[in-house]
């Protein structure tokens, strides 16, 4: 009785090869840096958990037993509350205002063709380079005629200004990678401009505008200048200017502070980990599969 010989790869298939290709650099190559750029960029958020976290005068480094004194402090007695929903009010304003002002204005950019074009268009992309410090005395005017000083409306049209250019020329990006025969489609079908681009363009242009709004709210979120400038009362602060409450002139409480940044930091890490799967989903492949 003679052995049979071990079964090999089937027929038509080339056996797979388990030799690591030449131009395929080694693992370690790749994961030591990144981990090395994780571990970079995690010690200050475990630190500034660490410090929110243990015990007022505790010198240990691990937060055990852990404690939320520092979070009652800053939520309760630093009014923290007060800035959390007046920041919520700015960031969710000033994405609403960023996305629909942008996707008109991009829209146009990307669609028509009129005089002047380029030159707006660099125009925008200039503006981005003036330091909003430059503009504090002349929104300052315009919002004290408009008796909008101390009015959280002051930041949120501030904020909404300095986001609009490069939102602008995101989204036309954005809309020209959508084919135009797909809204001569739906104008052949009656659909009129107004009701073809919101059954046939706004779908597809879902993953541009969740990033512009996003980076809208993130940058509002956290920007500092506009609301300590235009807001005098302590019941329209936000959060960055909240956490500037907690830095005395002789000392600084630092369970407070870090209990205060972990606060500010938290709805930042929730938006941008919502839009990972937007930024990297191909939408304009969408528009060409039946």
């Amino acid at each position: 009785m003679t052995e049979e010989p071990p079964p090999g790869p089937p027929a038509g298939r080339p056996p797979v090869s388990r030799r690591r290709p030449h131009d395929q650099p080694p693992r370690w190559q790749v994961f030591l840096p990144l981990g090395l750029y994780l571990l970079f960029t995690l010690i200050p958020f475990y630190w500034m958990l660490l410090f929110a976290l243990r015990e007022p005068g505790s010198d240990s480094l691990v937060p055990w037993p852990v404690t939320t004194e520092h979070f009652e402090k800053v939520w309760n007695e630093r009014s923290f509350d007060t800035y959390f929903a007046n920041s919520v009010q700015v960031g969710v304003a000033t994405m609403l205002m960023t996305m629909l002002v942008a996707l008109s204005g991009g829209y146009a950019l990307a669609r028509f063709r009129f005089r002047l074009r380029m030159p707006f268009m660099l125009a925008l992309l200039c503006s981005q380079f003036i330091p909003g410090a430059l503009m504090l005395v002349p929104l300052f005017e315009v919002f004290r005629e408009l008796s909008l000083l101390n009015s959280l409306w002051s930041v949120i049209l501030a904020e909404t200004v300095f986001q609009l250019p490069l939102s602008m020329i995101l989204i036309s990006g954005f809309i020209r990678n959508v084919p135009p025969s797909l809204e001569e489609a739906a104008w052949v079908d009656g659909c009129s401009r107004l009701r073809g681009f919101l059954a046939i363009v706004l779908p597809l242009l879902r993953p541009g505008l969740v990033a512009v709004g996003s980076f809208a709210f993130v940058h509002s979120w956290n920007h500092f200048l506009f609301a300590l400038m235009f807001l005098n009362s302590q019941d329209r602060q936000t959060i960055p200017v909240g956490l500037n409450t907690l830095i005395g002139s002789d000392s600084v409480d630092l369970g407070a502070l870090a209990a205060g940044g972990v606060v500010a930091a938290v709805p930042v890490v929730i938006v941008f980990a919502f839009i990972q799967r937007w930024l990297i989903t191909g939408f304009s492949a969408g528009a060409v599969k039946g």
